[in-house]
């Protein structure tokens, strides 16, 4: 085999459509536009447009507040953290902070910040973790295996 011979399946890649050429296209005239109008010529733009009746993304009430201040954290399950240490993905030894889940495999990337959370077992001999924010039984469980949390913005235990 050449570089040559080296071409997509049958009908992998359609041909492109040839508008306006001609009657004999089956596309020509009108363009596969119709005829007369506002959506028969270019450059319209009437997405949601109602013809002047209040469009329905604007009479639905409107719900919720997006904070611009408001931070999203990687909200992480102690039984996957135990199952990264189990692996040997994820060293015990030392703290265990966002850079360390996202070496692991762990999380994909830091945003702004880990929050721990109680899900499954934790068995963890003595592990630190450096974390955003943690979960009152997130904080229970790695106590109770001989480890400690330690919050970078100063709250460990969430509000709930």
């Amino acid at each position: 085999m050449r570089l040559n011979e080296i071409a997509d399946n049958r009908g992998a890649t359609p041909d492109r459509k040839r508008v306006g050429r001609g009657i004999g296209s089956g596309k020509g005239k009108t363009g596969g536009r119709g005829v007369k109008g506002q959506k028969s010529r270019s450059g319209v733009a009437i997405k949601g447009f109602e013809g002047g009746q209040m469009p329905l993304h604007m009479r639905l009430p409107k719900r919720g507040f997006n904070s611009p201040f408001g931070k999203k954290y990687n909200t992480v399950k102690l039984s996957r953290i135990q199952a990264a240490i189990d692996a040997g993905k994820l060293d015990a030894k030392g703290f265990i902070d966002a850079e360390a889940l996202v070496k692991s495999g762990v999380i994909r990337r830091a945003k702004d910040g880990v929050r721990l959370v109680a899900g499954g077992d934790f068995s963890a001999k003595k592990v630190s973790f450096k974390v955003a924010h943690a979960s009152k039984g997130a904080i229970e469980a790695i106590e109770a295996a001989g480890g400690r949390v330690e919050a970078v913005d100063g709250k460990a235990a969430d509000a709930e």
